[in-house]
């Protein structure tokens, strides 16, 4: 048996109470929550001054929110109060305490989204029951592939000065996509016109290094052209047994004020994933008796010679031009090529308990590249009408991607023989010609304008739309693919009125559409699958904007999801393809509660839950392998006076019970595979000298808990990772 799975993508509790009582306390009587030293917050990029003495060295520390513009929502440059939607900023200092390093890593401490790991080089991301699969860099939406994918879930965050994560459709700016949420990447930028940067180094667990460098310099004398260039390398093996990973991370950026109203930016990426005893899918689930399975947490499914190496490579642009005192206008462009080398083997079946004989085996190899190409403009500013001034904001994109796969045959395979006494030597296969397996091109572009209308000084109105349009054509594992949509309108509207000063009722409407290669019992595709995304809520910022709370409710609908026609078939299908016709789909409606920020002077906060139920037209419950409630806390105190220079954090992510419902392949019989509710606890410390260095240490998954990061994946498992420990040592200058 041949099988080749192209494995799609598919006490703290009293922390996040304690945060919202003061943010009630505060609504009560906003004045009586500031304090003299809090009467603003920094933006992600400022900096708080810790008390030295004349000859040190100036020390800082950062926010765990921003009052930064938020442009992944509506692109008019509002802050998250402003923005009519759930929006969580993970910030540069958080994911510093966190000791955060992949995009991963934010999806599993961010709010209201989580993650799951299908086998050691993807994960997949969720939100309010939908998949995610929008993403932005810079504002700039990209096409990820998910199938062969070469690395983007595992994206090194050195880059990054921030992750923006919109909840719910996010069709304005992002086009086709899920009615989940977009994450936005927002680059680091030269914005510094002295030399400044850090250094730092870590070791951790499981022979796990890393050191990398982020300096800023200017190039010009005046500080006008400035450059900023980060390297990283990383090395580590794994809790899973043979498995090593090697990574290189390199980044330039070059900004240039080249008039007083004229800014250029330009830059390039790389990152290298040299991964070795690659895994591909999970472990068993069942031994041959159709009983349970019960493997220690580092067994592993990979072999001597599997690998799942990629390449990132991506080079970008951006000019922006003033036009008056309250206009701008922005082009941008950007060119990435995504390449991933493939040697795997899967490894399936259900093994004797005593013997371990029974598995079977697949062997992979591909070469891909998926090439895109992105350029796109946008103009924002303000306009006057009625006696008040408004804001509107105007785009238009064009994205073009090329993707491309390689594969090989490969001659017989050995048998497996004992599985359990596996060592990961098994024989690579020796590999024929290539074949073509996937020749695909997509394209979308769109147009957008939106506007934020201020009736009054606490009633604005934003309203506005995009008309988009994709298509794909191609070559697709044996079938051709032609299909797509063209000037889809999706429409934008919100409401926000600010009850009393830094408190802001909203509400909003969004929609998304994404078209789908299901086709119906005439040969027809199906009409693209719609979302539509209701939100309301009540945001908050307290001590001048330090301290920010939100709480919303929502309500989502999906609708044409492809469902099989039963008796029916594509005509002209060899073998006879099953047909599908369009249903009213799913919902998910639920509510969250976050709170980021200081709640008081060195005491910072990040606290967040999430509840919601999701559904098919049935009742049924969808997305099952992800959780429907989510708690994430962590919090950090800064210590002053005779304790100056320490800092101790901690939290703790929770998440209810997910499952995948299948069949026993023993007995045949129905059943349910569980990840039962469980908690992760993670410590930090950190103690900072005023020559500029510091030491960290993060522990995570404190109690060691033994937990499962997916199951049910192609009836397969995989275990969490076990308690880790990094120490980081850095030195800012």
């Amino acid at each position: 048996m041949t099988f080749l799975p192209r494995l799609p993508y598919a006490s703290c509790s009293r922390a996040l109470l304690i945060s919202v009582a003061l943010g009630a306390v505060a609504f009560a009587n906003p004045a009586s929550a500031q304090t003299e030293s809090q009467d603003t917050a920094p933006n992600d990029s400022e900096e708080r001054n810790v008390a030295q003495d004349e000859n040190s060295v100036i020390l800082v520390t950062g926010s765990y929110t921003t009052k930064d513009e938020v442009d992944s929502a509506t692109g008019l440059g509002l802050s998250i109060q402003e923005t009519p939607q759930s929006v969580t900023v993970m910030t540069a200092q958080r994911m510093e305490d966190q000791a955060i390093r992949t995009l991963s890593d934010v999806v599993n401490n961010a709010a209201g989204v989580s993650s799951r790991a299908y086998d050691s080089s993807r994960n997949g991301f969720s939100a309010r029951g939908f998949g995610i699969d929008n993403y932005q860099i810079d504002g700039v939406p990209l096409q990820w592939g998910a199938g062969d994918s070469a690395g983007e879930t595992l994206l090194d965050i050195a880059i990054y000065d921030r992750v923006e994560i919109v909840r719910g459709a996010t069709g304005l700016l992002t086009g086709a996509g899920e009615p989940s949420a977009s994450i936005n990447l927002v680059r680091k930028h030269a914005d510094s016109d002295t030399l400044t940067g850090t250094v730092w180094a870590s070791g951790g667990r499981w022979d796990a290094y890393s050191v990398m460098g982020d300096i800023s310099t200017p190039i010009t004398v005046d500080g006008a052209v400035r450059a900023r260039v980060v390297a990283k390398y990383a090395e580590n093996d794994s809790y899973v047994d043979l498995l090593h990973d090697k990574k290189l991370v390199l980044y330039g950026v070059v900004d240039a004020d080249l008039t007083p109203g004229t800014k250029l930016s330009f830059g390039a990426s790389y990152q290298d994933n040299d991964p070795r005893d690659t895994l591909w899918g999970g472990l068993p689930v069942w031994y041959a008796d159709g009983s349970r399975t019960d493997w220690s947490r580092s067994k592993t499914v990979g072999a001597d010679w599997t690998s799942w190496a990629s390449t990132n490579e991506t080079y970008f642009a951006n000019l922006t031009q003033d036009i008056g005192s309250s206009w701008s206008v922005e082009l941008y462009g950007s060119h990435a090529v995504n390449k991933a080398d493939l040697r795997l083997l899967y490894l399936y079946g259900q093994p004797d308990e005593a013997t371990g004989i029974g598995m079977g085996t697949s062997a992979y190899r591909a070469d891909t590249e998926r090439s895109q190409f992105d350029v796109g403009f946008r103009a924002s500013g303000t306009y006057d009408l009625f006696g008040r001034t408004h804001d509107l904001a105007f785009g238009a994109s064009y994205a073009s991607q090329d993707y491309d796969s390689l594969t090989y045959a490969s001659d017989a395979l050995q048998p497996v023989g004992d599985f359990n006494a596996w060592d990961g030597s098994y024989p690579e296969p020796s590999w024929g010609a290539s074949a073509q397996a996937v020749d695909l091109r997509t394209k979308q572009w769109g147009y957008f304008a939106v506007t934020r209308l201020s009736l009054s000084d606490s009633l604005k109105v934003v309203g506005g739309g995009r008309i988009s349009s994709w298509e794909r054509q191609g070559l697709n594992y044996g079938s051709n693919l032609d299909f797509g949509d063209e000037n889809r309108f999706l429409p934008y509207a919100g409401i926000l009125y600010d009850i009393v000063p830094n408190h802001t009722f909203y509400a909003s409407y969004t929609k998304i559409f994404e078209p789908q290669n299901s086709r119906d019992r005439n040969g027809d595709y199906l009409p693209p699958v719609t979302g539509e995304n209701y939100e309301a809520g009540l945001k908050s910022a307290f001590f001048g904007g330090a301290l920010n709370t939100a709480l919303s409710v929502f309500h989502i609908k999906q609708d044409n999801m492809a469902q099989p026609d039963s008796g029916q078939t594509i005509p002209d299908t060899t073998p006879p393809e099953q047909a599908y016709y369009a249903a009213e789909g799913a919902t998910s409606t639920g509510f969250e509660v976050e709170a980021n920020g200081e709640i008081l002077p060195g005491w910072s906060v990040a606290a967040n839950y999430t509840q919601f139920t999701a559904e098919d037209a049935n009742g049924e419950r969808i997305n099952t392998l992800y959780p429907q409630k989510l708690l994430r806390v962590f919090t950090s105190y800064r210590f002053e006076g005779p304790l100056s220079g320490l800092m101790v954090g901690g939290g703790v992510n929770w998440e209810d019970t997910s499952y995948t419902d299948t069949n026993n392949p023993v007995t045949g019989l129905d059943e349910r595979l569980e990840i039962e509710s469980h908690a992760l606890i993670n410590l930090m410390t950190r103690y900072q000298l005023n020559n500029g260095l510091s030491a960290q240490l993060n522990v995570e998954n404190l109690l060691d808990k033994t937990y499962y990061s997916q199951i049910g994946f192609y009836n397969q498992l995989a275990y969490g990772e076990p308690r880790n420990v990094t120490l980081t040592l850095r030195y800012q200058f």
